[in-house]
């Protein structure tokens, strides 16, 4: 049977060429496997949000190692302020290691009087001399020192200031980059379309790598407004070369999960098996989670309760992002009513038994769904003419 004619199949797959393969089982996330996939800021903030979403869930045992990780990893930094939030959450839960440390805050924050102070007169003479470069250097530098200590605000306004003293391109995207880095993390997505934009009118100065890391950061401003069909296609322009090099604001798995999901939802099938499937440049990317590429296969091949699996089995762990767990839900509803659609779409009529079957429903609930994809015209009436006339038997053949 050829890709094409799979979708006539009634979403059954061939019992003679059963893949032997194995569903993937819904193991609980592996918090340390997965924040080594991050670096800085983004690292203790994703970590941080996975004991809240745990702590909801009274999921008690990962909400602690979370915030044992997260306690561990701001240690390593200067941001006091974040220390002491997350010594609060803890709240003596991990006994006396994991506690307050006042010696470290107050050295720290000594430190950062004593920097400050400095960096104020090193830019001051700056000014005086009026040297461009320093004075960028001099702004740059005070955004780095705000964000190290978690004054975001401060920081991109420091890191915007070195525009007026930018003398070549590439100060140019280095402005734009720290921009848009501040901006993901403090989730103002129109600031990074808009420094995208700048960053992109700057041709001379985009590298392949760069360019990548701002398809990434597009993706996640299309996703952060649920305009998945673009974010699908930023997430499918970015180079496997991306590797980590972004890791501090993605990594490339969440380029291969964001990018499949958002494209599972959005596109036709043509546009899926061109630009998903087909491209060998995401396909490097799926390969890094195996469980995404055999959901998307599945959906194209119409093994809908095979992708239905995997959809079930990821979700717990996808509920667990910080960019995409608020879309989870919409997009998971968004791919069932394209796999119904999908399902439905070469026949004159349906048995309602075998495809709520299929779908892990029931035939009262099937008819629901179908009627609500009916009312939206996303299936053709003819159909509902048909299920009407089949549910109709089912009713007399169950009073006889």
């Amino acid at each position: 049977m050829e890709p094409d004619d799979e979708i006539y199949a009634n979403g059954e797959p061939d019992s003679s060429n059963n893949r032997n393969r194995p569903i993937i089982n819904g193991e609980q996330l592996d918090i340390e496997a997965y924040a080594g996939l991050y670096t800085g800021r983004t690292k203790i903030t994703r970590l941080l949000f996975i004991a809240d979403q745990c702590g909801q869930n009274n999921n008690t045992a990962m909400q602690m190692e979370a915030l044992r990780m997260a306690y561990e990893e701001i240690k390593k930094g200067e941001n006091t302020q974040l220390f002491r939030d997350v010594v609060h959450k803890i709240d003596g839960r991990l006994g006396d290691k994991y506690g307050m440390d006042s010696a470290w805050c107050e050295a720290v924050d000594r430190r950062a009087v004593q920097k400050k102070e400095k960096l104020e007169n090193e830019l001051n003479a700056y000014r005086t001399n009026l040297i461009k470069e320093s004075i960028r250097m001099g702004y740059n530098d005070f955004g780095d020192y705000h964000y190290t200590h978690g004054s975001l605000a401060d920081a991109f306004k420091s890191y915007v200031r070195t525009r007026d003293y930018c003398t070549t391109s590439k100060h140019v995207i280095h402005m734009c980059m720290s921009a848009i880095l501040v901006s993901i993390e403090t989730g103002q997505f129109t600031h990074v379309t808009s420094y995208i934009s700048k960053a992109e009118q700057t041709v001379d100065a985009l590298d392949p790598n760069t360019v990548s890391k701002l398809h990434c950061a597009a993706g996640l401003a299309h996703l952060d407004s649920k305009k998945y069909k673009l974010a699908a296609r930023k997430f499918l322009e970015v180079a496997p070369e991306l590797g980590n090099s972004y890791n501090e604001v993605i990594a490339p798995q969440d380029v291969a999960t964001y990018g499949g999901l958002c494209a599972l939802a959005s596109f036709d099938r043509m546009e899926l098996k061109n630009k998903v499937i087909d491209s060998i440049n995401f396909r490097n990317f799926l390969e890094l989670v195996p469980e995404v590429r055999e959901l998307i296969h599945d959906f194209y091949s119409s093994h809908y309760a095979s992708c239905l699996d995997y959809l079930g089995n990821l979700k717990a762990n996808l509920m667990l992002d910080i960019h995409l767990h608020d879309h989870v839900q919409t997009l998971y509803d968004q791919i069932r009513n394209k796999a119904l659609i999908q399902y439905t779409h070469p026949f004159v009529s349906v048995d309602l038994h075998v495809m709520a079957n299929a779908f892990k429903t029931t035939v009262a609930g099937l008819e629901k769904e179908l009627e609500a994809l009916i009312t939206d015209n996303q299936i053709q009436v003819c159909l509902e003419i048909c299920i009407a006339i089949f549910s109709s038997f089912v009713e007399l053949k169950q009073q006889s």
